[in-house]
């Protein structure tokens, strides 16, 4: 795997948290308010029925209200990340991408509470008499020992989960690494040897959950900075310690050490050397899970253990230890069937269903993730990767069962094939693809060329690309006028490679490409000559069809026609392809394709039936399974008018491709969205869901559709990407932000890598 690292640079992240709507979340209602009588059904007098029906059975919140579905996530800012006591306001954007992730990861609804208090009673209160608000408590950011008293008592106050992730979260994914590490070398559990660096609240919280899982309570030896936590020890110890202290005679983490099975770091950068991993047992399992920087690198260990297998809290390591493998899914599977709590049963539920997943065969998707790299159960690969589709269905659906066989379940799981379903369904596969794509071009980092090189958005967006370890960004411009922006905003760099046109030593090779090619079509040498030096799509194609850049975006400062018509002086279609503009729509937690936006102003039936197939390809590459839905302002004949004859030929030549998708038409749009209408009306349809790709019958509809979502859909737009080209191109929206150029470059890159055959 590349150890391309991503750099996020301070001005970057204040301004993704600051632009538009400030912060990470927003509400938004489920239900249509836009009549009176919708008011007065959601609000009075409509909304006194599920109140009666609430006061009369408490549970029934969970049928009439979101309740269900929101976890509260609450923190007073005493131990944010690793920056320390940040207090409680500062602790906000953190609590806020939690509520992102959860949303991201298992489709639930976070809330983000900061309580201003360090006063564990003052704490508890707050959170005990808001607990009725909602299905789970998510403790975040507190520091030990309060976070333990604070746990404990809100789990005896309150009947909905309460769990304290940087305790339990760093524990499950340690477990399941460690299952499958004793596997992998022939170990038992009760026979382990573990030594835990770092007694806070994710080192109790290992001890804890190793000795559920059968590792010996005197085998389990927990250091803190004061060195082993043994019986008898007086200085720097507390009930919780305590628990956990066992005689021994070793008294220093390099004692400890000496001979151990297992180590889970949870401490600090170089708190082990090589010389303690050296004295460890044969084939010994090093989880150095510090962050940023481990205890001790994977490299420092190879040399003295080549045949250890390793773990850490990073992504750039194979077998990174994350958080967002367990929380989301966790308390997925618990609102589900309403759990009262999250016990151990459900921990080791969780672990041992991630340690399962990890040995099954990894899907092709998440090896796109790596770079086309086969991942195999192995040392290398005993924790499954945190982009990994399955991870919605295996975990939630085993944490439920356990909370059922527990005991601590109100509501069965019922048809557990139609559970998995259900969980499936609940998240768009196209953001895990996109991450893919990301991952991807930063194993295989790729030259890509900006056009406009001297605006302030794309030189932003470069830096932001080469940040993100995406590749070389190569900007056409006059250097003199770049370097001027970049002092204008601020900011200094000197990896920005930078070709001026017009003196450029490209310009012979070009022009004569250029009038080679166009010279019958009307224009003179000097003509081409003039197109090389001046214009700058010209200028970038040429860098592309050279092989002087893997890539090209642009489209900021001119409209989409003036770029495309530049690029397609001088780049070709692939063979057999039309090239058009397609559009994904990114809305409620579902994905549609639109196409063609960009292009062909009055597609031919057979143009028609081409962008349909090209387009249910890339849909199916992106994570989606295409059920294409050829567009009109009529359903099957109804108006029958000859207008929509070009659609219904459409439909006649795919059927004589005999193609691998799903298709039909010629139908409205709200048919085409809605399975239940497109059942009850047109029950012969052969879609078997709501159409995902969206084949427009003409520039003008298309255009004005995609560019309507993208004002006032609320979702997010991208694109369009031109689908087709023999090299790769991108052309993005006037106005568009740094991160939709980067998002384009990216895309341009994952192309190029596609082209080369390197996945």
């Amino acid at each position: 795997m590349s150890k391309n690292k991503a750099r996020i640079t301070e001005e970057e992240a204040l301004a993704l948290h600051a632009r538009e709507r400030r912060g990470k979340l927003e509400i938004r209602a489920t239900k249509p308010l836009t009549t009176q009588r919708d008011l007065s059904l959601a609000y009075s007098p409509g909304v006194a029925y599920p109140c009666l029906k609430i006061q009369q059975d408490p549970q029934a919140a969970y049928d009439y209200t979101a309740k269900g579905n929101e976890v509260a996530i609450v923190s007073n800012g005493t131990a944010v990340l690793g920056l320390g006591n940040l207090g409680a306001a500062a602790s906000k954007p953190v609590m806020e991408g939690k509520a992102v992730l959860f949303k991201r990861f298992a489709d639930i609804d976070g809330i983000d509470l900061q309580v201003d208090t360090e006063d564990v009673d003052e704490f508890v209160n707050c959170v005990r008499f808001l607990g009725a608000s909602f299905g789970g408590i998510n403790l975040e950011d507190i520091k030990a020992p309060e976070c333990f008293m604070i746990e404990q008592r809100l789990k005896e106050l309150l009947d909905v989960p309460v769990f304290h992730d940087d305790q339990h979260g760093t524990a499950i994914i340690a477990g399941a690494g460690i299952i499958n590490g004793c596997h992998l070398t022939g170990r038992r559990m009760a026979d382990l040897t573990v030594v835990i660096n770092g007694a806070g609240a994710a080192g109790i919280a290992c001890a804890e959950l190793m000795k559920a899982m059968g590792v010996q309570h005197q085998n389990v030896l927990l250091c803190d900075t004061r060195g082993v936590v043994y019986q008898g020890r007086e200085q720097g110890m507390n009930q919780w310690k305590s628990a956990h202290a066992v005689p021994t005679e070793r008294r220093t983490l390099a004692d400890a050490l000496e001979g151990a099975d297992v180590f889970l770091g949870l401490s600090v950068k170089g708190a082990v050397d090589q010389a303690m991993v050296g004295r460890m047992a044969a084939k010994p399992l090093i989880f150095a899970m510090a962050n940023p920087d481990p205890e001790i690198t994977p490299e420092e260990v190879r040399e003295v253990l080549p045949e250890a297998i390793i773990a850490t809290g990073r992504s750039d390591y194979p077998n990174q230890v994350n958080n967002v493998l367990g929380f989301p899914y966790i308390f997925r599977g618990a609102l589900d069937v309403r759990a009262t709590t999250i016990n151990m049963e459900m921990k080791i539920a969780a672990a041992q269903a991630l340690a399962d997943l990890a040995r099954e065969d990894v899907p092709d998707e998440v090896d796109a993730a790596y770079a086309g790299k086969r991942l195999r159960y192995g040392p290398e690969y005993i924790i499954p990767a945190p982009f990994d589709p399955r991870l919605i269905e295996a975990i939630p659906k085993a944490v439920a069962q356990a909370a059922v066989d527990s005991g601590v379940a109100r509501v069965p799981i019922g048809d557990i094939a139609e559970y998995e379903k259900q969980l499936s369904a609940r998240l768009d596969p196209t953001t895990a693809s996109l991450q893919q794509i990301f991952d991807t071009v930063r194993a295989y980092p790729q030259r890509i060329v900006f056009a406009e090189g001297e605006e302030e958005k794309v030189i932003r967006a470069a830096i932001a690309f080469y940040n993100g370890g995406y590749g070389q960004p190569v900007l056409v411009g006059r250097e003199e006028r770049i370097n001027a922006t970049m002092r204008q905003i601020g900011v200094e760099v000197d990896f920005l490679e930078i070709h001026n046109a017009r003196i450029s030593d490209f310009n012979t090779p070009y022009t004569d490409f250029l009038y080679a090619r166009h010279q019958r079509q009307g224009l003179l040498y000097r003509d081409c000559q003039r197109l090389v030096n001046q214009d700058r799509n010209v200028f970038a194609s040429c860098m592309v069809e050279h092989a002087n850049a893997d890539g090209m975006v642009t489209g900021l400062t001119r409209s989409f026609v003036v770029a495309f018509k530049d690029i397609m002086k001088v780049l070709d279609p692939k063979p057999g392809h039309r090239v058009f503009g397609l559009n994904m729509v990114l809305q409620g937690g579902r994905t549609v394709f639109i196409s063609d936006t960009s292009v062909h102003e009055l597609p031919t039936a057979e143009q028609l039936a081409d962008i349909a197939e090209q387009s249910a390809a890339q849909a199916r590459a992106m994570g989606h399974e295409p059920r294409v839905a050829l567009l009109s302002f009529s359903n099957f004949g109804n108006p029958k008018r000859e207008k929509a004859e070009r659609i219904r030929q459409a439909i006649n030549v795919l059927d004589q491709r005999t193609v691998d998708f799903e298709y039909d038409g010629e139908m409205q749009a709200n048919v085409a969205l809605d399975y239940t209408l497109m059942q009850e009306l047109y029950p012969f349809c052969r879609l078997s869901g709501p159409a995902n790709v969206l084949i427009m019958p003409a520039l003008h509809s298309a255009n004005i559709s995609a560019k309507l979502l993208q004002q006032i859909g609320g979702g997010t737009v991208i694109g369009p990407l031109l689908i087709g080209l023999d090299k790769p191109a991108q052309v993005v929206s006037m106005g568009s932000t740094v991160n939709d150029t980067v998002t384009a470059a990216a895309l341009t890159a994952y192309d190029a890598i596609r082209g080369k055959g390197l996945i």
